[in-house]
């Protein structure tokens, strides 16, 4: 009783008193406001109120439900099932608003930590004004109108931050740590069959996804064979998988789960980056091992995959013919990358280097309204195009020093630890190769569900604190 009680309260009793009278007062609030609720807002409104409750007293319980729940939420639809948001956004603005009301209860008690701000943070900033003060401020410099579109745009970043302040604040030992990996894992482990079932149309699993998971309510998009699952978006499942896998090797490599299990779910995964049916994420998944095998210095268990991998190649061969099919053209190129090219061509690169528009970018929006597609909207599919069109040079420095300064660092962490932090710094180096490279074709570091999980790695990687010797290496190469 007395752990429990410690655990469930770590305050010391002033500050237990005004949690309890935060939560009654927030409680009343909410019971005045019954009578003006319909039935169903009322059920959705009290659990969100436990939810923010059950954050305020243990912060870890946010990054938990974080973790697990974006991945299978991210592909439905702004304001499909929540005005504005999506609901991984929803859950995210809940456990912002657990910490805060946990942070206010910790600063009136006087425990309330200094807060501190380490590369990770800096980098992560840098990028976020790189991609919303200085392009929309441009805009108005220019008498450019400010769309709706250009806000939600400019705060796609600061919301990855969020998210990566959630799992640096509210994990704080290695255990939870561990525990947040094993929840991504198992999160991503629905994803990837979700994904095979869809891409080889079995048991009706792309006509269930046409509900709230059809892009833009497309439901056509879920019928040609790429598994884009509960992210509605083929390539960031790949990235996804790919992410996932680096954690499920890391944690067989230092011993840290049943290795059976780490051996199924990261053959899994694999089947899972064939069924997205991307060529990007196969590129992907051959940049992931490379940086598996170059960080970890170990190859043995990379090698234990080769036969699953050839094994889902034949039970995937219908994904990979369709894919295959799409050089049968006159040029030689798939017809999606030649659209990919033509509307690069025709909608953003005229006007990017047009006037110096390179220079501070465009605006933050990356896409423009077109009847001419399904979805209503033609994206820009080249990364550093759209950093460009984002803006500009600034952005375009911020991002390099975001991967420059955290491959550093992350690498330095995985050879230090071989703990979850040092798994989690692991998965963070891969993701980070194949965003960095991958970028060529695509805005592989914004993609719903794999940037979160991203981001959340990055916060996860900083939270245990480190031996004194691992704290001078990680400062040393900070400055350096």
């Amino acid at each position: 009783m007395t752990s429990l009680t410690h655990r469930l309260a770590p305050w010391p009793g002033r500050g237990a008193v005004m949690a309890a009278a935060t939560t009654i007062g927030f409680a009343c609030l909410v019971g005045a406001s019954i009578p003006f609720l319909p039935s169903p807002m009322l059920l959705v409104g009290f659990v969100a109120c436990l939810f923010v409750v059950a954050v305020t007293i243990h912060p870890a319980i946010g990054a938990y439900v974080l973790i697990g729940v974006t991945p299978l939420v991210a592909g439905m639809d702004r304001g499909l099932v929540i005005p504005v948001l999506r609901p991984n956004e929803a859950v995210l603005v809940l456990v912002g608003a657990g910490l805060a009301v946990r942070g206010v209860v910790r600063a009136a008690s006087g425990s309330l930590p200094r807060p501190t701000v380490n590369s990770v943070d800096v980098s992560i900033i840098l990028l976020a004004v790189a991609s919303s003060v200085v392009p929309l401020l441009w805009m108005v410099a220019r008498g450019v109108a400010v769309a709706q579109d250009d806000l939600l745009y400019a705060l796609m970043v600061w919301k990855y931050y969020g998210v990566y302040l959630v799992a640096r604040v509210g994990v704080r030992t290695e255990r939870q740590v561990h525990i947040c990996l094993w929840i991504a894992l198992t999160s991503a482990s629905v994803v990837a069959v979700v994904a095979v079932l869809q891409s080889l149309q079995l048991f009706g699993v792309a006509q269930a996804l046409s509900t709230y998971y059809a892009p833009y309510g497309s439901a056509q998009a879920l019928l040609v064979n790429r598994g884009g699952s509960t992210l509605a978006l083929p390539i960031a499942v790949a990235d996804l998988m790919t992410f996932n896998l680096a954690i499920a090797v890391g944690l067989l490599v230092h011993r840290r789960g049943p290795r059976w299990l780490l051996a199924v779910l990261g053959t899994l995964f694999m089947v899972g980056i064939l069924a997205s049916g991307q060529f990007s994420g196969a590129i992907g998944l051959l940049l992931g091992l490379a940086a598996m095998a170059l960080a970890t210095r170990r190859v043995r268990q990379l090698v234990m995959f080769v036969p699953a991998l050839i094994g889902a190649m034949f039970a995937l061969q219908p994904v990979i013919q369709r894919r295959l099919e799409g050089f049968e053209t006159a040029s030689g190129l798939p017809a999606s990358w030649e659209s990919r090219l033509y509307n690069l061509s025709s909608y953003f690169w005229p006007e990017l280097f047009s006037s110096g528009n390179f220079l501070l970018g465009v605006r933050p929006a990356a896409r423009v309204t077109s009847s001419r597609v399904a979805t209503g909207y033609i994206w820009i599919e080249s990364g550093y195009t759209w950093l460009l069109w984002a803006g500009g040079i600034p952005l375009l420095v911020a991002f390099l020093y975001f991967l420059w300064t955290n491959l550093r660092r992350h690498i330095t962490l995985t050879r230090l630890r071989k703990d979850g932090v040092g798994v989690a710094a692991l998965a963070v180096v891969v993701g980070l190769v194949i965003v960095g490279v991958l970028m060529l074709i695509d805005a592989h570091l914004t993609y719903r569900g794999s940037a979160d999980l991203l981001f959340a790695l990055l916060g996860l990687s900083a939270v245990a604190k480190a031996e004194e010797g691992e704290r001078e290496s990680l400062e040393a190469t900070d400055v350096r």
